[in-house]
């Protein structure tokens, strides 16, 4: 086994999954939920771009509802922007099924 060829190989996984999380970074996620009447988007990194809500959804005797379906939409499309992550990870290291932690 050498050891140097395994590093270089390390550092180009490693520099290629830098492009691709930047890549990532600029790709958008959205997620509607009641009918379209609650939007969430989200980049590729998973943070928060926008939060659309519908006027007819909005009810001040019931809240609760609202809160719901914004939780709702923000945890669905974090979900999606993970699938999309482990997807980009999968595709670097052709599914070697590394454990989790490496930097990759």
């Amino acid at each position: 086994m050498n050891i140097q060829k395994m590093m270089k190989q390390v550092q180009e996984m490693q520099a290629q999954m830098q492009k691709s999380q930047a890549a990532l970074g600029t790709k958008s996620f959205e997620v509607s939920v009641a009918a379209g009447k609650v939007t969430v988007t989200a980049n590729g990194h998973g943070d928060v771009q926008s939060i659309k809500i519908a006027k007819e959804i909005v009810d001040p005797e019931d809240v609760d509802m609202l809160q719901d379906l914004v939780l709702s939409a923000v945890q669905q499309v974090q979900a999606k922007v993970k699938e999309s992550q482990a997807a980009e990870v999968n595709k670097m290291t052709g599914g070697l099924g590394l454990p989790p932690g490496l930097g990759f």
